[in-house]
C-alpha cells in the first residue's frame, strides 16, 4: 500500500510546507532520533532548494486532466533517484477532474512500494470518497491569537528581548 496523506485547511496554514518537510524526513540521509530531517545532507538540501528529483510538486489547479495524471502514473513507476521514496505533492488536489481522479485511483490501488503522495486541499468535500478512503487525513487550522502571543512572549523572555504587548499583538496578527 502506498503512503497517502491528505492535508486539509485554509490557505496559509502550512499544508504544502508540511508536505515538503515530510519529503525531507522520509529521504534524509542523517535523520535525527526524534524524526526531524537534518536539513544538511544532499537529499534535504535538494528538497529545500526545490531541485529534488524525488519530491515532485504538482499544482492541481493547472494539471487537472486525465493526461496529466497518466503522465504522473508513467513517471511514478521509476524508483527514486537518491532517496528511499518518490513523493508527489499535489496542491489543490480537489481541482482534478473526475477522470483524473479515476486515473489516480488506479495508481493508489496498485502502487510501487517506493511511492508516496501528499494531497493538499482547501476543499476536501470536492475530493471523491474513493480517494479520501485511501488517505491518512490531517486537518490544519489557524492558531488562535492568544496562543501565538503566549509563544512570542516565551521566546522574547528566553532571548532577553524587551518588547511591549502592542508590538507582540501586531506580530501575532500578521502570523
Amino acid at each position: 500500500k502506498p503512503y497517502v496523506i491528505m492535508v486539509v485547511g485554509v490557505n496559509g496554514v502550512g499544508k504544502t510546507t508540511t508536505a515538503r518537510i515530510i519529503g525531507r524526513a522520509v529521504n534524509c540521509l542523517n535523520l535525527h532520533a526524534d524524526g526531524e530531517p537534518c536539513n544538511e545532507c544532499e537529499n534535504c538540501k535538494s528538497v529545500i532548494l526545490g531541485r529534488s528529483l524525488d519530491i515532485i510538486e504538482i499544482d492541481g489547479a493547472s494539471n487537472t486532466g486525465v493526461d496529466d495524471v497518466r503522465l504522473l502514473r508513467e513517471n511514478a513507476k521509476y524508483p527514486p533517484s537518491m532517496g528511499k521514496y518518490k513523493m508527489y505533492i499535489i496542491d489543490e488536489v480537489h481541482m482534478l477532474s473526475n477522470n483524473a481522479f479515476n486515473a489516480l485511483l488506479k495508481t493508489l490501488e496498485e502502487p510501487p512500494s517506493h511511492l508516496m503522495f501528499v494531497f493538499a486541499t482547501t476543499e476536501s468535500h470536492k475530493v471523491p470518497a474513493t480517494i479520501i478512503s485511501r488517505c491518512q487525513r490531517f486537518d490544519f487550522r489557524r492558531m488562535e491569537i492568544e496562543s501565538i502571543l503566549s509563544q512570542l512572549r516565551t521566546i522574547a523572555n528566553k532571548e532577553n528581548i524587551k518588547i511591549d504587548d502592542k508590538s507582540l499583538l501586531q506580530i501575532a496578527k500578521k502570523a
